[in-house]
């Protein structure tokens, strides 16, 4: 008996987003988000972060699914309401990107003590993108490489 499409698909949630991809500009639409084992929602920047090349992305304007390169995905936007851990170091700065838009923001990360540092987050390794929050639940993932440089507040 041949398998059917919907027997391939993994069980998820839409979550709105504006992405800006390189070179085309912005893009409409929503990422695909699931639902993990522990009861929450996959996180957006979890999703960004992954090691594949590809991301799945519903457009909405013409309505299609396509696979962008994050490597290609200069930066995202979207609400988020999430908790954010107490623990959580308060890092306040200006993102300068590649293209001359300018990023104000804070980045809320709980990070060790000995690597709490604007700095130390900006180099983790393990990470493509970085989250900023430019309102109380309005997130920017930002892909590295299309930073300039990060400036911090005047004194």
């Amino acid at each position: 008996m041949p398998l059917s499409k919907d027997t391939l698909k993994l069980p998820t949630k839409q979550k709105n987003v504006q992405l800006w991809v390189h070179p085309s500009g912005q893009v409409v639409g929503s990422l695909f988000i699931r639902h993990n084992d522990d009861g929450h929602d996959e996180a957006v920047l979890d999703i960004l972060n992954r090691n594949e090349p590809f991301v799945v992305f519903q457009v909405d304007m013409p309505n299609e699914i396509r696979f962008y390169n994050r490597q290609s995905i200069i930066r995202i936007e979207y609400s988020d309401k999430g908790v954010i851990a107490e623990s959580a170091q308060t890092l306040y700065c200006t993102i300068h990107m590649m293209d001359g838009t300018l990023v104000e923001g804070t980045i809320k990360e709980a990070l060790p003590p000995e690597h709490a540092r604007l700095y130390d987050y900006l180099n983790k390794q393990d990470n493509r993108f970085l989250k900023i929050y430019v309102d109380d639940d309005e997130v920017c993932l930002i892909n590295k490489s299309y930073i300039n440089q990060v400036t911090l507040p005047d004194k």
